[in-house]
């Protein structure tokens, strides 16, 4: 005969075996965060764990993302005006109507980010790499006048994952 448990010990075995479920798999929590229409202006993200986290349409304008994992992440339309990306690996983002202004790229990892309506105005990107980025031609030749380097963490030049002449 199954012991039985009040509602109370139910409800902590079921918060018990959700934890361990969410966190045993890959030693953190797999639910991603939703930040979506926030205003999160000058947050800090410095070396977070935020694969898969939605952003879009956010105004993170000043907010330092240095060194944090955003792969698969959304910034769908977000501002991301004088922001910290410095380092950070953005692998499969969706930046698609983002605005990149004043906003430090410098050795960030977008490879096959969705970018195509995103505007970089004033960017910082050296040793950033682009790798198979679709970018408007007023963005990428914006870009290709500035840029130079080689990306620390997949040992690409910037000017080559741009396809610059």
């Amino acid at each position: 005969m199954a012991p039985v448990l009040r509602p109370v010990q139910r409800l902590l075995a079921a918060l018990l075996l959700a934890a361990v479920l969410i966190v045993a798999p890959t030693g953190r929590a797999s639910a991603a965060m939703d930040y979506a229409k926030q205003a999160l202006i000058g947050a800090d993200f410095h070396g977070a764990d935020l694969r898969d986290t939605t952003f879009n349409l956010t105004n993170l304008r000043s907010a330092d993302f240095e060194g944090a994992d955003l792969r698969g992440a959304s910034l769908f339309g977000a501002k991301l005006q004088e922001a910290n990306l410095r380092g950070a690996d953005l692998r499969g983002a969706t930046l698609d109507s983002a605005v990149f202004e004043g906003t430090d790229l410098r050795d960030a990892v977008l490879a096959d980010a969705f970018a195509f309506n995103t505007k970089f105005r004033q960017v910082k990107a050296d040793g950033a790499d682009f790798s198979n980025v679709s970018l408007r031609a007023d963005a990428l030749a914006a870009l290709c006048a500035e840029v130079a380097g080689v990306n620390p963490t997949t040992g690409l030049a910037t000017r080559d994952t741009l396809g610059c002449p």
